[in-house]
């Protein structure tokens, strides 16, 4: 049930990537996201990032981090809406199915996904949310290492 769940928060914590795209492009600057997993076990978690104009491709091409690689073949981000469904799958090879939706604007997003996968030969279930806000123009200064730590 770990695995699940870290699956799914990885998921969550990867899905403002996926609630962006073409025009009008999000807006470059310092942004704050709450990812939720909704089910089958509770979590929130908070982020806030940096998004450069370098960044702003890699953050509208969808969801993938370094746990997961993900393709959507459905992927339709126009009007303010968002439509998508494709496969997760880990360095490992577990695959996660997404099919999620939301709506956008340059400033702002949301995004709700429905996740499947197989753990242990039982189909497994569950739902995400993210809503992310551009909170500044400027980033803060990324810590130094006497910072991180408090030293």
């Amino acid at each position: 049930m770990k695995r699940l769940a870290a699956a799914l928060v990885i998921f969550a914590a990867a899905a403002p990537a996926a609630a962006v795209a073409a025009a009008p492009p999000i807006q470059p600057g310092y942004w704050e996201s709450t990812n939720k997993l909704l089910s089958p076990i509770k979590q929130t978690k908070t982020e806030r990032r940096c998004i450069t104009p370098a960044d702003v491709d890699k953050f509208m091409a969808g969801p993938s981090n370094r746990h997961y690689a993900c393709t959507y073949p459905h992927k339709v981000i126009q009007n303010g809406r968002i439509s998508l469904k494709g496969t997760c799958v880990s360095k490992k090879g577990r695959k996660v199915a997404v099919q999620g939706s939301g709506a956008y604007t340059p400033t702002s997003f949301n995004l709700t996904a429905d996740i499947a996968t197989e753990f242990l030969g039982l189909e497994i279930a569950g739902r995400a949310s993210t809503e992310a806000h551009r909170i500044g123009d400027v980033c803060p200064p990324p810590e130094t290492a006497a910072g991180a730590d408090g030293n």
